[in-house]
């Protein structure tokens, strides 16, 4: 019984990690598929449609007291937090703007600490930081191009990110999974289309390229992905899926070598490793114990 509910576990955080996999494509379908500059435009299109997607298939309305819970996560999971990474998205390399996430199991560990007076795991802990170090070093490495706002807007995504990773599993509640994430994808979908129109350009005309990266970045970079996720937040420990989140600039980083010749060795690549190797070990502390 013991070893059946362990598999599920596993097979729970195989199906979790399928999430920041995807979203690990987000950083080359927006340098080499998106028209350019245009963040709000760009997670308005991801977003909206996907809400509008799950909601129908849930066909399940949120009761008067979940609709304050369900916009606040709107806001941190989806609005803001979308801009921020289209921005980092346009003004970063791939893997180095999805490994600024390596803060959050560490932000994580510290929430839950002062909010709810539950101490980290020390192993869990020292992975975390040696996340936080391997970020460091690729940030810092003498090959790594960045930019201040850029890694601004990844920082305080990864920082909105663990709120609402905290927050929707406290707030979770009996409705159904789609109809939790629909409505929070189709609430800031709406938020987001004045902005969208008012301060990016606008689209005047748009490719196939451009259809095809919008249709993928909504159908599996957010419809799939979060389904997902928020499966996994419900049923895992916070700072384990948090740590999960880390595979996005693994997946980045393959994909920018595989696709577009980028290279990552030296101290950028011990940098990386680090950061996989936290997720590993994070993973690995938390899973038996389930907290």
């Amino acid at each position: 019984m013991k070893s059946n509910s362990l598999l599920s576990i596993i097979l729970l955080i195989l199906l979790t990690a399928i999430a920041p996999a995807l979203w690990g494509t987000t950083y080359i379908v927006t340098t080499e598929l998106l028209p350019a500059d245009r963040p709000f435009i760009a997670a308005f299109i991801r977003l909206l449609p996907a809400g509008i997607i799950l909601v129908l298939i849930s066909q399940h309305l949120p009761k008067r007291h979940e609709w304050l819970h369900i916009i606040i996560l709107a806001i941190l999971n989806f609005a803001i937090f979308h801009v921020l990474l289209f921005v980092a998205a346009y003004r970063l390399p791939g893997g180095l703007a999805a490994v600024v996430g390596a803060i959050q199991p560490l932000m994580m560990m510290f929430l839950i600490w002062l909010v709810d007076g539950r101490k980290p795991a020390h192993l869990a802990l020292v992975a975390s930081i040696i996340g936080v170090i391997g970020m460091a070093v690729l940030l810092l490495s003498p090959n790594s191009s960045w930019n201040l706002i850029g890694i601004l807007a990844a920082t305080t995504g990864a920082m909105l990110m663990t709120c609402g990773i905290f927050l929707a599993r406290r707030w979770r509640t009996e409705m159904p999974l789609l109809a939790f994430t629909g409505w929070q994808l189709l609430i800031a979908g709406i938020m987001l289309a004045p902005l969208a129109w008012l301060i990016d350009p606008p689209l005047v005309t748009l490719t196939t390229k451009n259809l095809v990266g919008y249709g993928y970045l909504s159908l599996l970079g957010t419809t799939l992905a979060y389904v997902l996720w928020f499966n996994g937040i419900a049923k895992l420990s916070p700072v384990a899926v948090s740590s999960l989140g880390l595979l996005s600039p693994i997946s980045a980083v393959i994909i920018g070598w595989v696709m577009l010749g980028e290279t990552i060795t030296g101290i950028a690549l011990l940098g990386l490793i680090a950061v996989l190797g936290s997720v590993l070990t994070v993973q690995w502390a938390l899973v038996p114990k389930k907290i």
